[in-house]
């Protein structure tokens, strides 16, 4: 795989050291337990799979490579490069302006932007609409254009479901850029829908079936379809894709859903001429961190900490998966560690940061540790760091002895 050339403080000297060992022992990544890191009167129980990604890596070589190269010159990002706030403050202090928010909301007018500028596509991709404005303004993005070529995969996917005259259903938040940028690429090509999750699907999936009125369709799911589409007739032939950072196993589960939805409408024996198997379209990273979390559940441990920016989607699977079994603390970073007895947490339910009680008053701790694809692996040194000195270890980089 190839190796991004990014700034050498995203890396860490404990995570590196516990990675390439790793790599050592598992080239093919088939072993998801996790490595059993003894500090002092601490194990850190590491997640087998966690931190960057490739489209991550990808992106961020890519970011700054646009500020090397172009000296003078104005940058500027259409929204967050991922969801991870150092990385994001970091392009924003070398100089790079966001035109958007998360949200889409624009926070530079496109009329202050000219084709002297650089522009940078993010991770995420961008929509349709928004290519189009490149274009009328002969902006430069290839050398720049950072979509993770397995967002790339689900479009490519989407238009050819499109040209054999599928409808798509896209698992994923229909708020998140990834899902808006997918969706405005399928609906180019489809008919597509977006669902949230299984509920959803199951809801889409008795309109399919007759069960509910199909007058309450368009009220159900409003600014989720795409224009014209008739669900009367345009859901005789479809298929799943996804939001890449969504729940991989969601995923699954819902597009086994849809696939007995068809078989009960047209029976087993002509369900290829109405399902299409999607099932290639998974993100190989995004599946390797749910399975490597997905094993931890199989540990004793005390708590979980897992690190990352708050609007990270993926992320927020970790903790779901996670919270299954443990006591669970959502930090951005190391700041967010108050004390041995208190920490400030994201509460992934009230959707808000609260401050919990941290460290139990035990001689030896168990702390399970892993981050989201668009955390640095410095952060998760740093976060590590901060436990052991407020726990009273002192520690060097030789003495991480694995």
């Amino acid at each position: 795989m190839k190796k991004f050339n990014i700034p050498e403080y995203y890396r860490s000297p404990i995570i590196s050291k516990v990675k390439a060992k790793r790599k050592i022992e598992d080239p093919r990544k088939k072993d998801f337990r996790p490595t059993i890191l003894p500090i002092g009167n601490i194990d850190f129980i590491i997640s087998r799979h966690f931190g960057f990604c490739y489209g991550v890596e990808n992106a961020i070589e890519k970011s700054y490579t646009a500020i090397e190269e172009n000296p003078g010159k104005r940058i500027f990002l259409i929204s967050q490069m991922i969801h991870n706030p150092d990385v994001n403050e970091d392009l924003e202090n070398q100089g790079i302006h966001f035109i958007q928010d998360t949200n889409g909301k624009q926070l530079i007018p496109w009329d202050e932007i000219n084709a002297d500028d650089i522009l940078i596509i993010p991770a995420f991709g961008t929509t349709v609409e928004i290519e189009n404005i490149i274009k009328k303004k002969k902006l430069i993005t290839k050398t720049y254009n950072t979509t993770c070529p397995f967002v790339e995969k689900v479009w490519n996917r989407s238009a050819k479901l499109g040209e054999d005259n599928f409808t798509i259903i896209i698992h994923g938040k229909h708020k998140h850029e990834e899902t808006r940028a997918t969706f405005s690429h399928s609906k180019e090509n489809a008919p597509s829908i977006i669902v949230k999750d299984l509920n959803e699907a199951k809801i889409l999936g008795e309109f399919m079936l007759g069960n509910l009125p199909i007058e309450q369709f368009h009220q159900t799911f409003r600014d989720k379809i795409s224009i014209g589409l008739n669900p009367l007739k345009d859901f005789e032939k479809i298929g799943v894709v996804n939001q890449t950072t969504m729940l991989a196993s969601e995923t699954q589960e819902i597009a086994d859903y849809f696939k007995n939805v068809m078989k009960k409408k047209y029976g087993e024996e002509n369900l290829k001429q109405h399902y299409a198997n999607t099932r290639d379209t998974l993100c190989y990273a995004t599946n390797d961190n749910q399975q490597a979390t997905i094993e931890l559940l199989n540990y004793d441990a005390d708590l979980a900490i897992i690190v990352g920016g708050y609007n990270s989607s993926n992320t927020t699977h970790l903790v779901e998966l996670l919270e299954q079994k443990f006591n669970c603390f959502f930090i951005r970073n190391e700041k967010e560690i108050i004390s041995k007895e208190k920490v400030r947490s994201f509460d992934i339910h009230q959707k808000k940061v609260i401050e919990q009680e941290f460290l139990p008053n035990k001689e030896k701790l168990k702390i399970i540790i892993t981050s989201g694809a668009s955390c640095p692996d410095s952060v998760v040194d740093k976060v590590i760091r901060k436990i052991l000195f407020l726990t009273g270890v002192q520690i060097n980089n030789e003495t991480i002895l694995l």
